[in-house]
């Protein structure tokens, strides 16, 4: 057996191993990247939800003129009129722990509305969306 060819015995195993370490790695890549999506996926649904409850708030005073005063909350305090009470259940149903605060300005024929909505992500971080609109007779 020639000297050069003894020397080259086991190169090809040493080649197969840093394949299998550079495979490894770019799969290991692609699990964590899927996990990001996953993630960013899962944000960005609730903040759609979010923007369409609002949405919908809006919608339900534009709806009922005569009682723009009483679609208001505070932190803490829930609303007492039946349309807003059943519109911040549906924020606390459609939002993982979704809170939803109403205020109102009154000014001349219609008034402003700010609404906020905050909700707690899987991982524990809490988002919030905030709103403002101006309604008017």
């Amino acid at each position: 057996m020639r000297a050069d060819v003894a020397r080259q015995d086991g190169s090809a195993l040493i080649e197969v191993l840093v394949a299998i370490l550079i495979f490894s790695f770019g799969i290991l890549g692609l699990v964590g990247l899927q996990g990001a999506m996953v993630r960013n996926q899962t944000d960005a649904k609730f903040r759609t939800d979010a923007a369409f409850l609002a949405t919908e708030f809006v919608g339900l005073v534009a709806t009922d003129q005569a009682n723009y005063a009483n679609y208001v909350t505070s932190a803490g305090t829930a609303c007492t009129y039946t349309k807003c009470a059943d519109w911040v259940r549906k924020v606390g149903n459609g939002l993982p722990d979704g809170k939803a605060t109403v205020a109102y300005t009154a000014g001349g024929s219609g008034g402003a509305y700010t609404i906020t909505l905050s909700w707690t992500m899987p991982d524990g971080t809490r988002h919030q969306f905030v709103s403002a609109t101006s309604v008017y007779k």
